[in-house]
């Protein structure tokens, strides 16, 4: 594996993407914020409850309003949230989407596997199953292995098109900065450049039916030039995923027949 997760171990996993490595920062960042926030907040009440304390104010005050904090309380947090707000929206729009990606993996959430396209390098498919108990090989993850893991290249800006056929699944691999809804009926997308390689893993992260903690995600990041031979094999060994243009064409070709039905009827 390229990262895991250890025993004892404190903050996010290792990051391997520029989202990962932004994402990282942003939440060591907060950390700094709300520690602060946090401290501050106790020391005003340890304060309240030592300087206003019933035997030091035998005589309650009757004040009731301070213009002056009034307007400090409400501006400072609004202050705070707009500076969070700033490298919180750059950070959602740097992940968003990448104009010049060198290649695109479609992602498909099914109940209860993956299905993987490949448009710009073949137009193959594939679908990733979990490797139930009794099958795992030696040194293979329990309950995050699949029959076929997705190939990607390092160092390459990749696309990813995420959708779902049936209900709401979530695509997330923590160390990669990846996780986005998959919605039927609707293309979500983000792209990712895997920075080192090795075997990356992730799951399902939207409650999706009985078989939810069943689907896990299978990254195996190789170089550009290992990618190239295993896309030659996975031409050969994956069948061609349908296109959008299929349909249509079939559609167009059953239509006279349908009119000189029509016809022969009337």
């Amino acid at each position: 594996m390229a990262v895991e997760p250890h025993n004892w171990e404190l903050g996010l996993q290792e990051p391997h993407s520029p989202t990962a490595v932004w994402i990282h920062h942003f939440h060591d960042a907060l950390l700094v914020v709300i520690t602060l926030i946090t401290i501050f907040v106790l020391s005003l009440l340890l304060y309240a409850s030592w300087r206003f304390r019933e035997k030091r104010n035998p005589t309650p005050s009757a004040t009731t309003h301070n213009t002056v904090i009034e307007i400090l309380w409400t501006v400072i947090p609004i202050m705070i949230l707009i500076g969070i707000a700033i490298p919180s929206f750059r950070l959602l729009y740097f992940a968003d989407s990448t104009p010049n990606a060198d290649m695109t993996l479609k992602i498909i959430g099914n109940q209860w596997y993956w299905t993987y396209e490949y448009p710009d390098n073949g137009n193959f498919t594939f679908d990733a199953n979990l490797v139930p108990d009794d099958k795992l090989k030696r040194g293979q993850k329990r309950l995050m292995t699949t029959d076929n893991p997705v190939v990607l290249p390092v160092g390459k800006k990749v696309r990813l098109l995420m959708t779902a056929r049936d209900v709401i699944h979530s695509w997330g691999v923590s160390p990669l900065g990846i996780k986005l809804d998959n919605v039927p009926g609707r293309t979500n997308e983000t792209w990712v450049e895997i920075d080192t390689p090795g075997v990356y893993y992730g799951f399902c992260s939207e409650l999706c039916g009985a078989g939810h903690a069943f689907m896990p995600i299978m990254i195996k990041a190789v170089t550009p030039a290992e990618f190239e031979k295993w896309v030659a094999f996975a031409k050969q060994t994956f069948s061609p995923a349908a296109t959008p243009a299929e349909p249509a064409k079939k559609a167009a070709v059953e239509k006279p027949a349908t009119v000189a039905q029509d016809s022969a009827r009337n």
